[in-house]
């Protein structure tokens, strides 16, 4: 028998969550929600902003391998004050399985954070969740080439734009860089495998020169504070996403914004 992988299983359990969904909360009923109409926030500009720290803050209470990392912290307070500390956008994790986070904490991001972007990270295998995401107040989504086809990704980037949305495509090797499609804007390099959850920076090195000038480049896990975001700049990245490195902290708005005046 195969054993599967985290990402196989997340995988797995995504699929019957979404099929569950789509009965409590119809595609008809998504359409209503005023975040539906709303006009979405460019990350893209955000990070290319002059000046921009290219902080991309994540709001994240658990991890598959860190496990519980603070759950003793409000969604509206750390979002708040990592908008309030210069962050580029915000991150809000809606997988509740294995990373702890809810639909209803991006939306209370939302709510409280009005002008800067917001990526909901999650995921996404089914246009549903491009809907929900938009419904909710998301203003860009993660598509990760580890886990989905190359024309499902494709399918769902195209969906996304069709909703104003930004896309952001998460890879982690070489290979991976053939999912990225005419629909996407920025390409985000994992430094972790999602395979094995080991996590090594020189990923995005590695990476950075094959990555097609037109898309804005993140990095993405395994940054620990300045000096790494000053190494990355010099090979041409313009975002970075932190979640841990803020969350471990007693007050992740405060963590977020002594990394930003280090910068």
């Amino acid at each position: 028998m195969k054993i599967m992988n985290i990402l196989e299983k997340i995988v797995k359990t995504k699929k019957a969550e979404v099929a569950r969904q789509k009965k409590v909360m119809p595609v008809a009923q998504l359409k209503k929600f005023p975040g539906y109409q709303r006009k979405c926030n460019s990350l893209k500009t955000a990070l290319l902003k002059h000046n921009s720290s290219g902080i991309i803050a994540e709001f994240k209470q658990k991890s598959p391998s860190k496990g519980e990392i603070n759950f003793g912290v409000k969604v509206e307070e750390v979002t708040k004050g990592y908008a309030d500390a210069g962050a580029a956008g915000l991150s809000v994790l809606t997988d509740y399985e294995y990373f702890g986070g809810t639909l209803a904490n991006l939306a209370k991001a939302r709510e409280v954070n009005p002008e800067i972007p917001i990526l909901r990270k999650d995921f996404m295998i089914d246009i549903y969740q491009i809907v929900e995401a938009k419904a909710f107040g998301a203003d860009v989504i993660l598509l990760i080439a580890a886990c989905l086809e190359k024309g499902q990704a494709e399918a769902l980037a195209k969906k996304a734009k069709s909703l104003g949305m930004e896309v952001l495509m998460e890879v982690h090797n070489a290979q991976e860089l053939k999912w990225v499609n005419e629909y996407v804007d920025i390409v985000g390099v994992n430094n972790r495998n999602l395979k094995t959850f080991e996590v090594d920076v020189e990923t995005s090195v590695k990476l950075a020169k094959l990555i097609p000038e037109q898309f804005v480049k993140i990095s993405e896990s395994g940054l620990p504070g300045a000096k790494t975001i000053h190494y990355l700049r010099k090979h041409g990245f313009k975002g970075f996403l932190m979640g841990e490195t803020f969350m471990k902290t007693d007050n992740p708005g405060e963590a977020c914004k002594k990394m930003i005046e280090g910068l």
